[in-house]
């Protein structure tokens, strides 16, 4: 979590590319530094500058969902299915977004374990060390789901992901949720 995006790590580079071949597979990428990175949803060409309040997690989080639920990564990339904004969220910032609102909401920087919420999770994390990646998972297609259910702008994007972490929060509190796999929106996968 405290690891910062560093363009000058072969591994974050290679991370990034990684992330742009499981994105746009069969597709060139001219550089690390491009405006290619706008069809994903980055700010800009350069993609490292939209890590900065998550770090390196949320490049990781990105690529594990590409690479696992590529259908549903894909559905979202694409903004396919249900009544879209004209003024969309971009895609990759808002992921960057959402793994930083799991870090607060897990309350992960704490060094006592000062929320119940975060001894489910930590409990969770001990028996399956993808317990992170899976949350970022459920918690982007909650994100989308609520945002089509609002008819959301890009204007009320914080509201969403408030409401995102009110689902996520609850879902992890129930009785019958001891994995991540367990949570009644982990169905939202594919």
């Amino acid at each position: 979590m405290k690891a910062y995006f560093d363009a000058s790590n072969p591994d974050h580079k290679e991370a990034l590319r990684a992330l742009w071949s499981a994105t746009f597979p069969g597709q060139e990428l001219h550089g690390l530094i491009s405006d290619q990175w706008k069809e994903m949803g980055w700010q800009g060409k350069d993609p490292s500058t939209d890590f900065r309040g998550a770090g390196f997690i949320s490049l990781e989080n990105l690529l594990f969902f590409a690479k696992t639920f590529s259908t549903s990564f894909q559905r979202l990339l694409k903004k396919q299915g249900g009544e879209r904004a004209a003024w969309e969220y971009p895609f990759a910032v808002a992921g960057v977004n959402i793994t930083f609102m799991i870090m607060q909401m897990l309350d992960l920087d704490a060094t006592k374990r000062r929320t119940f919420i975060r001894s489910v999770f930590l409990q969770m994390l001990s028996e399956n060390e993808w317990a992170f990646d899976l949350l970022y998972c459920v918690a982007f297609v909650v994100m989308d789901k609520q945002w089509l259910e609002r008819n959301a702008t890009y204007m009320e994007f914080n509201d969403v992901l408030k409401s995102t972490r009110t689902q996520l929060e609850k879902e992890l509190l129930m009785d019958d949720v001891l994995r991540i796999e367990d949570m009644p929106s982990y169905s939202l996968l594919c």
